[in-house]
């Protein structure tokens, strides 16, 4: 891969991600209720899953999903049901405080590490389970790809390009929930939660009603 491939592929990349999607929805509202440390575990959980779209864009699962209507609805029911349960989960949302959580007195001191664990694993279960994001990868991905050249290491360039671009992003989106909690009032949480639950609602629904031939 020539540098030259590598920067259009950057810019392609960097379009498709800073779109809002539902890792960076939840980077948003991470931000706002627990600050930038505290969307970070949702943040390595997305770029975990970013890898493992590359993975499967390598070793051919995005054209199996394309091929197979089987594998492509069950897939993409897991996605939309979970993305609906977020979603109704964030719109009940009563808030939160801006601090990350931290253990009190009465609560055990795993309790923060079992909050980022729960907050990484909403972000990585968002992402491999949306069939539209291995289709998206493997439509774009092959494009970069010299097939004169050893395609391992080319796929493995692409995956830190993608997962570092996907970083970025969220890190800004975090940054921005987390400004808007010191700018506005605490009530702002509960309102940037209930956006973005609206948003993964409606992404749900779309996801629901997608097809393969819209691709």
């Amino acid at each position: 891969m020539t540098l030259a491939t590598a920067l259009l592929f950057s810019i392609v990349a960097l379009a498709a991600i800073a779109t809002p999607g539902p890792t960076v929805l939840l980077a948003l509202s991470n931000g706002s209720r627990r600050g930038v440390r505290g969307a970070l575990p949702g943040i390595l959980g997305a770029v975990l899953s970013d890898f493992v779209l590359v993975g499967a864009v390598a070793l051919g699962l995005g054209a199996l999903l394309a091929a197979s209507e089987f594998w492509f609805s069950m897939l993409k029911w897991v996605g939309a049901v979970y993305l609906a349960w977020l979603g109704i989960r964030m719109l009940r949302s009563k808030g939160g405080s801006f601090d990350a959580p931290r253990a009190t007195a009465g609560e055990s001191a795993t309790g923060v590490p079992k909050e980022g664990r729960k907050v990484f694993l909403k972000s990585f279960l968002v992402a491999v389970t949306n069939p539209k994001g291995y289709l998206f990868c493997s439509a774009l991905m092959p494009q970069f790809i010299d097939p004169a050249a050893a395609q391992g290491m080319q796929y493995a360039i692409i995956a830190v390009l993608f997962a570092s671009l996907d970083a970025a992003v969220m890190l800004v989106y975090a940054f921005v929930g987390a400004r808007a909690m010191r700018l506005l009032t605490a009530a702002a949480a509960r309102w940037i939660d209930r956006t973005c639950g609206a948003m993964l609602l409606a992404l749900a629904g779309s996801l629901a009603f997608y097809r393969r031939s819209g691709t």
